[in-house]
């Protein structure tokens, strides 16, 4: 029988009323399902189980908890007070310090962020060499021998020929860029033409480089005299980054380096055939090689500007000064494998990166004000760093800390939900 319209619907024929089907978890699936705010929450998460570490690190709270069941506030309030004690001490050493910027000056305004932007750019780029290597289905964990050799070469030109200044500097990066790049096309070239697994080769090409780097810090003309010490020559000032706001302050023209390579990926990856071909190849290569693409020749290019990108990051670290200016044996101050966390963190994305690297800036900065202040040990921020990869690695449970209803989708699943885009 057909229902007139306007008429209230038919009760069931055994008179009991219609039960309302409960709303679908559709609002929630989409947040459980959205990688940026699950990837917030692995930072939250991480910063509360920080704290946790904090506190019990902390000796007055250890000490009150001994009479824990008889005053349990002293605990807390120890707890408390170490916790952010530290917390804002991580601010003031990586974004504003009050106490410094009573001053008045630029260097006591800026200071910390500063800081924070000197050490985020080499991350940015090592961040971004990791990440364009994963849009292709490579793993480049190789970025400590690329920034190594992007180092010595940008180095020894830098120190070795003595040219105007302007011209000097351009020489210098682009010689980085070659060191950098040509330690990647390696890798590349051994993928390619013998199929060897770019993880192994980036592993062994690291002690290469690590090695090579002992051997020339021993030789006479590239070590510094009286040849006692292992650390190279010192980089001609026509050579060094010009810093962005004065010499007081860390920030040089490396950041900046930093924001183009950055965007230049964005445009590889988005407007260029190159870019499509290294995602193409990246999502199926078997798919990839049926439509004419040559895999063997996308894993050498994707490799070399992956390369250019770690070596940008070694040109940064001895011409921006953070050595001094000088190769030492640890030039390469572990960006490589804190790259792999920024990559991981951005979602191999370009903007991701940015954001992601300095976001690891800024905990790197503030951890040398948090010990200085607190006394607590700056493992506690690489801690930290370790916990943000971690949940993130697992996102099923971030969901399942925070509440939120998702697809279930495996870590894998998800990170590659956000390099495809």
């Amino acid at each position: 029988m057909t229902q007139t319209a306007g008429a209230p619907a038919a009760s069931p024929p055994d008179g009991s009323a219609v039960k309302a089907q409960p709303p679908a978890p559709g609002a929630k699936r989409a947040l459980g399902d959205n990688t940026l705010l699950v990837t917030a929450l692995a930072f939250v998460a991480a910063m509360v189980v920080g704290a946790i570490l904090i506190a019990v690190s902390n000796p007055a709270t250890r000490d009150s908890s001994h009479y824990f069941f008889s005053y349990p506030w002293d605990t807390f309030t120890s707890a408390w007070h170490a916790v952010r004690g530290a917390y804002v001490s991580l601010f003031q050493g990586a974004v504003f310090n009050p106490h410094t910027a009573s001053s008045g000056t630029l260097a006591g305004i800026l200071g910390p962020l500063s800081n924070t932007l000197a050490r985020a750019t080499p991350l940015i780029l090592g961040g971004l060499s990791v990440g364009l290597a994963f849009r292709a289905g490579l793993f480049n964990i190789g970025g400590q021998g690329q920034i190594i050799l992007g180092a010595v070469f940008a180095g020894y030109a830098g120190f070795a020929w003595h040219l105007p200044i302007v011209l000097h500097v351009i020489v210098a990066i682009l010689a980085g860029v070659v060191g950098g790049g040509l330690w990647g096309a390696l890798t590349g070239w051994l993928k390619a033409r013998f199929g060897a697994h770019e993880v192994i080769t980036t592993i062994m090409l690291n002690y290469v480089a690590l090695y090579l780097l002992a051997f020339l810090l021993s030789v006479k003309g590239f070590q510094r005299p009286p040849y006692g010490q292992a650390i190279s020559n010192v980089v001609d000032s026509n050579a060094q980054l010009p810093n962005l706001l004065g010499s007081n302050l860390a920030v040089n023209s490396g950041f900046l380096i930093a924001l183009a390579a950055a965007y230049g990926m964005h445009w590889l990856l988005t407007r260029s055939t190159l870019g499509f071909q290294f995602r193409a190849v990246g999502a199926n290569q078997f798919a990839a090689r049926t439509a004419g693409m040559s895999v063997e020749k996308n894993y050498v290019r994707v490799m070399v500007v992956a390369g250019v990108l770690s070596g940008l990051a070694g040109v940064t670290q001895i011409l921006g000064g953070a050595t001094n200016y000088a190769i030492t044996p640890d030039i390469d101050a572990g960006i490589g494998f804190d790259a792999i966390t920024v990559a991981l963190l951005g979602r191999a994305n370009a903007g991701g990166t940015v954001l992601a690297g300095l976001l690891f800036g800024a905990l790197k900065a503030g951890a040398v004000q948090m010990q200085s202040s607190t006394g607590i040990p700056v493992e506690v921020v690489e801690i930290i760093q370790a916990l943000i990869v971690l949940f993130i690695a697992a996102p099923a449970l971030v969901r399942f800390i925070f509440r939120l209803h998702g697809s279930g989708a495996g870590a894998g699943q998800d990170l590659a939900k956000g390099w495809n885009g």
